[in-house]
């Protein structure tokens, strides 16, 4: 199967959703890959990586961090620059909407980000819902357009109500990425973290979780405390290191050479 483009998800919109993660690590991304999952939210650096490509070559990525990590619309557009020459697909911006319209006005496919915003919560009272009411539905309305405007393909659309989110959707030319958002989205968005069961502390409502790796890294800790505290009593008794453990050589040439040291002094 061959990498959706930009082009592809455009037309794909009120099909199929679309499956999608974000990942931290190049196993994680393999495994996406290899499950069939449509597209990957990923960090910077993971892009940068020669293998990404080699373990994940047909996923469209996203490559996101905060804007605060990167600096000035000047320096988003370079660092844009550089994730599409490194094999993006697209980029995450949650900046300004000059910042978003500089991206696209150089070609750079750009997924804003509307609703709850972690890196702008502040502003929304905290890591809650948004758009509950008339006032905070038609804030997030109003983002939309403005995404539309500054040239956007795509936008994030975070813990926003369902029947809203379906509401926007309807009317919008944005490809929508839902995080718990509902199922009227063009694509569903959850942490690999989330799905895998390794996250510590509080699960977001809008997770699901399919496996317990958290146990099992429990359980593998676990081994390598038992592993380690054999190793040391097996030094500590002597048992290790045991004959098949050491390289020997002839009898004759440890003589030799340890009349040979003892002619030294």
């Amino acid at each position: 199967m061959t990498r959706l483009t930009v082009a592809d998800l455009r037309a794909r919109r009120g099909s199929r959703p679309l499956a999608m993660l974000r990942v931290e690590t190049l196993d994680e991304a393999a495994a996406a890959d290899a499950a069939g999952i449509d597209m990957l939210s990923v960090p910077p650096d993971m892009i940068e990586n020669p293998r990404f490509r080699q373990v994940a070559p047909r996923v469209f990525a996203i490559p996101g961090v905060n804007y605060y990590e990167i600096g000035t619309a000047d320096d988003v557009l370079r660092w844009a620059f550089r994730m599409m020459k490194a094999g993006a697909d697209a980029v995450y911006s949650a900046s300004s909407l000059a910042t978003t319209r500089l991206l696209a006005d150089h070609g750079i496919p750009v997924c804003g980000h509307v609703g709850l915003i972690p890196s702008k919560a502040t502003w929304t009272g905290g890591f809650r819902a948004v758009g509950k009411t008339l006032e905070s539905a038609q804030r997030v309305w109003q983002q939309i357009v403005a995404l539309e405007d500054a040239g956007a393909f795509a936008a994030e659309i975070e813990v926003v109500p369902q029947k809203v989110a379906d509401l926007i959707a309807a009317r919008s030319s944005l490809f929508l990425i839902g995080m718990g958002a509902g199922a009227g989205c063009d694509a569903q968005y959850l942490f690999a973290d989330d799905v895998l069961g390794q996250t510590s502390g509080h699960v977001p409502r809008h997770a699901k979780v399919y496996r317990n790796f958290a146990a099992e890294h429990a359980r593998l800790q676990a081994e390598r405390v038992a592993a380690f505290r054999e190793y040391a009593s097996d030094v500590g008794d002597g048992s290790y290191p045991a004959a098949q453990h050491v390289v020997d050589c002839p009898p004759d040439t440890v003589a030799a050479f340890q009349d040979w040291l003892d002619r030294q002094a």
